[in-house]
């Protein structure tokens, strides 16, 4: 069994040898120009237009030869994957005699997926009039900078679902979020970088690396980026001016982001926001969470304009074990009537607040409110960013509002 090894190996040395090298040609090996590939710069994958882009692999000489030399090339996948993400290609490269260099172009396939990079390998073998100098490989890095951010379908299965129906109650208004974009007729985009009255540290865009659909769900993403002198993107989105709404449940089924200094919300405003500005508007905070303080802890609360001008508050907190709010689906609900407003997760109150809490002041939640939806980074609620892995992400199911 063990001289068997033995000659296997010293076989398979042998067949190595020989592909590396050949004798084409008079002098020997020593006589012989060297091969080399190289690897070429990443290449980003088209997203629009064009179904494939070539990258092109440089095969050179380091000395001319007096006869044609010939090579055998094959493409290998890694994370990369043949006829996925390139055309894979095999066949002999011939450099003529007199000339130094020659190319194969391998086809990268048009994908949307941001993902990170991607490899493969141009593999040469079986030379002819030449030697492989060094490695007989090079690797290509396929650049996945599309818009399309994939979510795992199986985490959509897991976690609370609410149901589609209340007794007493019509589903008057919902976003499933299954289109390829946002609905313009439901969301708008509020755009800056300026604290937001909070400290936050991020700029909110309308890129759609920072809102996007996937998989029938919304992703709002925090980056790490520079971006008009702040640190961080993100986005925040609002239904202001094309969708308010008075009294009712509202379901919003979401997974959220825990890292520290991650602030994602769920809230409403007062749809007379504009005219008499925050809180104599009011401020119904469906959802917050502070990300890096308590990652299984959500807050719910209410603010207004209490008659000396500052800003009133009510507040409650609901915690879950095992596990927090990023390993999950949950439903963030409200139960909202005239004089009155409950808060619920996964259809459990913990908070119920009604007119007379509101001892100074006016309660202003009998009049209609708009949603928004955002993921903050930092600021004054869940305090600084502290080694946190970006990108941070709030994924969004639906939304659901029942009258």
């Amino acid at each position: 069994m063990r001289n068997n090894f033995v000659l296997y190996v010293l076989a398979l040395i042998l067949f190595l040898s020989c592909a590396k090298s050949s004798g084409g040609g008079g002098g020997g090996n020593a006589d012989l120009p060297a091969l080399s590939v190289n690897n070429p710069s990443p290449l980003a994958r088209n997203t629009t237009g064009l179904s494939t882009v070539n990258m092109r692999f440089f095969v050179t000489l380091s000395t001319s030869y007096t006869s044609d030399v010939t090579v055998t090339y094959t493409t290998v996948s890694g994370t990369a994957m043949a006829n996925k993400d390139f055309i894979p290609v095999a066949s002999t490269l011939t450099i003529p005699s007199g000339q130094t260099t020659g190319y194969v172009d391998v086809s990268v396939t048009a994908d949307s997926t941001r993902n990170n990079n991607l490899l493969f390998y141009l593999l040469l073998s079986n030379p002819s009039n030449a030697t492989i100098s060094g490695s007989d490989s090079a690797v290509g890095t396929i650049q996945c900078n599309g818009t399309y951010m994939p979510i795992d379908t199986t985490s959509l299965t897991g976690g609370y679902s609410s149901p589609t129906s209340y007794p007493g109650y019509n589903l008057t208004w919902s976003d499933e979020f299954t289109g390829k974009t946002l609905n313009p007729a439901n969301w708008s985009y509020d755009i800056g970088g300026n604290g937001w009255g909070n400290g936050e540290l991020e700029y909110y865009t309308s890129n759609n690396k920072n809102s996007f659909l996937s998989n029938g769900c919304l992703v709002i993403e925090a980056r790490n980026e520079v971006f008009a002198a702040n640190n961080y993107t993100s986005a925040r989105i609002k239904t202001q001016g094309l969708q308010s709404f008075q009294y009712g449940r509202i379901d919003i089924r979401a997974k959220l982001p825990v890292g520290s200094g991650a602030w994602p919300a769920l809230w409403m405003l007062g749809s007379n926001y504009t005219s008499v500005g925050w809180p104599l508007c009011g401020e119904t905070d469906i959802m917050e969470l502070k990300g890096g303080i308590n990652a299984a802890q959500i807050w719910g609360s209410l603010h207004w304009k209490n008659n000396d001008g500052s800003e009133g508050t009510e507040n409650n907190t609901a915690q879950i074990t095992p596990g927090d709010f990023s390993q999950q689906f949950h439903v963030f609900s409200l139960i909202w009537k005239q004089n009155y407003i409950q808060f619920l997760v996964d259809n459990s109150p913990y908070e119920t607040r009604y007119n007379t809490d509101v001892t100074n002041g006016t309660w202003p939640f009998n009049a209609p409110q708009f949603f928004i939806f955002n993921l903050a980074v930092g600021g004054n609620f869940p305090g600084p960013v502290v080694s946190t892995t970006f990108p941070q992400r709030m994924i969004v199911d639906y939304v659901r509002v029942f009258q």
